[in-house]
This record gives structure tokens, C-alpha cells and sequence, in this order.
């Protein structure tokens, strides 16, 4: 688990981290570099989980190695099925991250929602659902390591 204590928001304990998969630790299908080493390092504190409906079918080859809770779900109603999946790990201490329309309802119920700007784009949705936005997801990492930056940036 990692505590953060943000001025105006309180005190945040993370113990499950939600990933989408395309667009947010993928790109095209296949991991983006550096991803699975930070899912790696910080398996010890969290509990990390990766939704997806795998549209270029390479997930499982992708993430065999990382120590990651992987769930495949079917293309329909995504978003509800996303948000049921966060609500059975306890949404106020899961942080989720995604870029899509379908991640929009657990950016939005998630005790800290971050939208990701990478390549595949990002759904207006997700951004007006997320907490803040990163350019890239290795920034995600960052805050684990350097929780100051959180605080600096959702501070009130």
C-alpha cells in the first residue's frame, strides 16, 4: 500500500492499481517499454490489474511475465464492466488509469483517476473523468516512487 496525503483531498491509500490495456500500456497490441519493469518494482507495495478486451489479441503473450492480475472481458458494455471489476477490489483504495471512452466510469468512481495522452490518442471522456492526465505512462511510476508529485499537482 502507498499513502499519500493531499492537502484539500485527504489522505489517498492506494492498494490496487487498474490498468486499461491499448492505448494506455500499449500501444498497437504490444507493452511499451519500460512497463513491465514498474509493474515489477512496485509489486510488492500494490496490487496491479489489467481490463481489457483485448482488440489485437495479444495480451496474455504480452503480459505472461509481469506480475499482473490480467482479465479479458467481451466487447460489450466495457465500461460497466470495467466499473464492476474495480468496485469487487474496493474503488476508494484503487488508482486507475486508461484513455478510453470505456475507462471513463472507473477513472471517474476510483479514488484517483489518470487519463494517459499516448499515442492511440485519448477520449475526451476520460480526460473529464480523470483526476489529472499524463503524457506518458511511465509517469504513473513516477508518483509511486516520488508521491510528492501528486501532491504538488492535486493540492488545493
Amino acid at each position: 500500500m502507498i499513502q499519500i496525503d493531499i492537502p484539500g483531498k485527504g489522505l489517498i491509500k492506494i492498494s490496487h492499481v487498474v490498468f486499461d490495456y491499448n492505448g494506455t500500456i500499449a500501444k498497437d497490441g504490444q507493452l511499451i517499454a519500460g512497463v513491465k519493469e514498474g509493474i515489477n518494482q512496485f509489486s510488492k507495495l500494490l496490487k496491479f490489474h489489467v481490463i481489457t478486451a483485448d482488440t489485437f489479441g495479444s495480451v496474455r503473450k504480452q503480459l505472461h511475465d509481469v506480475n499482473v492480475d490480467l482479465t479479458v472481458i467481451s466487447k460489450e458494455s466495457q465500461d460497466q464492466k470495467k466499473l464492476e471489476y474495480l468496485k469487487t477490489l474496493g474503488q476508494h483504495q484503487a488508482l486507475c488509469v486508461g484513455n478510453g471512452e470505456n475507462d471513463t466510469l472507473m477513472l471517474k468512481e476510483s479514488c484517483l483517476g489518470v487519463a494517459v495522452l499516448g499515442e492511440e490518442g485519448m477520449a475526451s471522456s476520460a480526460f473529464l473523468a480523470s483526476d489529472l492526465m499524463v503524457k506518458n505512462i511511465l509517469d504513473v511510476f513516477g508518483f509511486f516512487k516520488t508521491p510528492e508529485r501528486l501532491i504538488a499537482t492535486l493540492r488545493n
